[in-house]
C-alpha cells in the first residue's frame, strides 16, 4: 500500500482496481459512482491517508482547533448506540484534521430553560456539533445566542436556516417499503410517532410514497406510535387486524416489535415480516438480524466535521441541508408472505 503521506488517486484506484477517473468522481461528490463503491473509495482514501491540496490547506489552517459535541441525554440511553458511534466517528474525523473534541451530554432540564451549554457559556469550543435534535427549540435559541459556527448532525429543522447532515431518511424507506413489496407484502403497517422528529416523519413519507405507487392506500390503523410527544419511549400496541409486515423508524424499534410479536404468539418473520433502519443496533436485543436500510454514519460525521472545519476558516462550501445515501441490508426479519 502506498506511503499515506505521499498517496495519490492513482494508488487508491490500483488497489481497487478501478479508474483513477471514477476515484475523482467519488472523492468530488459527483454523479457516476455507486453509493457502496463510493463508500469503499472514501474508506479506503482514508485509511491510506489520502488528503486533496484543499484539504490540506485548509486542515493546517484548522489545527488546534476545539470541537464541541453536544448530544441530548435523551439519546444517550443504553440502546441509542448508534449516537455513540456516530460520536465516536467524530471524533476520528476531527483528530485526522488535528483537532480536540470536547463533549457535553445536554439535559432535558436544561434544554427546557434554554441554559447555553458550558462549552458555549464558557467560551471553550471554536464551533460545535450537535448530533440528535433537541427539544423545545433549543437549537434555534443556541443558533441565535452563540455566534460561533454550528452544524446539526443526524437532524435538521425546518424553521430555522441551518447547516446539517443527515441520511436519506425517505429514500431508505421507500426502498424498504419496496423490498417488502416485492416479497409479496400488500398489508404493510409503520411503527413511529409521527411529527416527533423529522427522520420519522420523512421515513414515514418514504413508506407511503412507495404503497401509492402501488395503489395501496394508507391505513391510519396501521401507522402505530412508538413514543410520546417527548420523544420518550412507549410500550408499542399492535394493531387489530394485524398487517402481514411493518417498517419501522430505526433498528432499535424494531427489535422492540419483534419481541412485541413474540409476546403476542407471532413468529417473526414466517408470521410477520419486519425491517427497520441505521443497521446499528447494541448486541444482545435482537437474536435475529434485522433487514435494515445501512446509514453511512462515517461519511455523515466526516461531512459534518468538514462543513464545520469550512465554516471555522472561511473556507467556501454547500451551506444549508447535506444528505447521505446508504443501502439496503437483506437478513433474517424478512420472507416471501405466501
Amino acid at each position: 500500500m502506498a506511503d499515506r503521506t505521499h498517496t495519490k488517486m492513482s494508488d487508491i484506484a490500483r488497489e481497487l482496481g478501478i479508474s483513477t477517473v471514477t476515484v475523482s468522481k467519488a472523492l468530488s461528490g459527483q454523479k457516476g459512482v455507486s453509493q457502496q463503491l463510493r463508500a469503499r473509495i472514501r474508506r479506503l482514501a482514508d485509511e491510506m491517508g489520502y488528503q486533496s491540496l484543499a484539504e490540506i490547506r485548509r486542515n493546517r489552517q484548522a489545527a488546534g482547533s476545539n470541537i464541541g459535541v453536544l448530544i441530548p441525554k435523551r439519546y444517550l440511553d443504553s440502546h441509542e448506540t448508534f449516537y455513540w458511534k456516530l460520536y465516536q466517528e467524530v471524533v476520528a474525523r476531527a483528530k485526522q484534521k488535528e483537532c480536540f473534541t470536547l463533549l457535553e451530554v445536554l439535559e432535558d432540564a436544561e434544554a427546557l430553560k434554554h441554559h447555553l451549554p458550558k462549552l458555549a457559556a464558557e467560551d471553550k469550543a471554536d464551533g460545535m456539533i450537535i448530533i440528535g435534535k433537541p427539544i423545545n427549540g433549543y437549537a434555534a435559541m443556541l443558533q441565535q445566542r452563540w455566534n460561533k459556527p454550528l452544524v446539526f448532525l443526524d437532524f435538521y429543522d425546518a424553521d430555522i436556516s441551518a447547516d446539517s447532515v443527515i441520511s436519506n431518511g425517505f429514500f431508505g424507506a421507500y426502498m424498504l417499503t419496496n423490498h417488502l413489496l416485492s416479497l409479496g407484502h400488500r398489508e404493510i403497517g409503520y411503527v413511529g410517532t409521527l411529527l416527533t422528529t423529522a427522520s420519522i416523519t420523512d421515513r414515514y413519507l418514504g413508506y407511503t410514497k412507495a404503497l401509492m405507487e402501488q395503489n395501496i392506500p394508507i391505513r391510519p390503523e396501521w401507522v402505530v406510535d412508538d413514543r410520546d410527544a417527548e420523544g420518550m419511549n412507549l410500550s408499542i400496541k399492535l394493531p387489530s387486524p394485524m398487517p402481514t409486515a411493518f417498517v419501522c423508524n430505526c433498528d432499535y424499534i424494531a427489535s422492540r416489535l419483534i419481541q412485541t410479536l413474540r409476546e403476542e404468539g407471532y413468529r417473526v418473520p414466517q408470521d410477520i415480516s419486519v425491517v427497520g433502519f441505521d443497521n446499528y443496533l447494541m448486541p444482545g436485543l435482537c437474536d435475529i438480524g434485522i433487514t435494515t436500510y445501512a446509514v453511512n454514519i462515517p461519511e455523515m460525521a466526516r461531512m459534518a466535521v468538514r462543513m464545520l472545519l469550512n465554516k471555522l476558516t472561511g473556507q467556501p462550501y454547500r451551506s444549508g441541508l447535506q444528505m447521505t445515501d446508504g443501502y439496503l441490508v437483506e437478513k433474517d426479519s424478512t420472507a416471501k408472505r405466501e
